[in-house]
């Protein structure tokens, strides 16, 4: 269909079905069931995870919730990995290292911000009643 021009509307609806889509990649349970279907054995869906890519653009990238879905399509990109996630362990293994990475996040993140509050609020003290170290 080269050549017809999509409207507007059906240009915001591929849009939205898309950004929920590439979305739903960062879940490895589900990688796991488009696996074991055959989905991604299939040569089309191939080619759509790879005209997918263009999310990784940062115009696109900024609408994502899950940006660690851009580094699953990056890895469906390649067969070994479609062929490993048949695999319950695969996924279960993915899951659990994506939940190792948040957690880590999360405390780094805490501990960032902890600083900065002490910080401001060493900067926001008189400075008669400093101590000296």
């Amino acid at each position: 269909m080269a050549g017809v021009m999509e409207s507007e509307e059906q240009a915001r609806n591929r849009f939205q079905s898309e950004l929920e889509f590439i979305q739903c990649l960062a879940n490895p349970n589900y990688l796991n069931f488009l696996a074991q279907r055959g989905y991604l054995r299939e040569k089309p869906f191939v080619n759509y995870l790879k005209y997918l890519l263009y999310w990784k653009e940062p115009e696109y990238a900024k609408f994502l919730k899950y940006p660690h879905c851009l580094h699953m399509l990056e890895l469906l990109q390649y067969e070994h990995f479609r062929k490993e996630l048949v695999n319950a362990q695969c996924a279960k293994f993915i899951d659990e290292q994506q939940l190792l990475h948040w957690q880590h996040y999360s405390r780094k993140r805490t501990r960032l911000q902890q600083a900065l509050a002490e910080q401001q609020q060493q900067q926001q003290l008189p400075h008669g009643n400093a101590t000296a170290k």
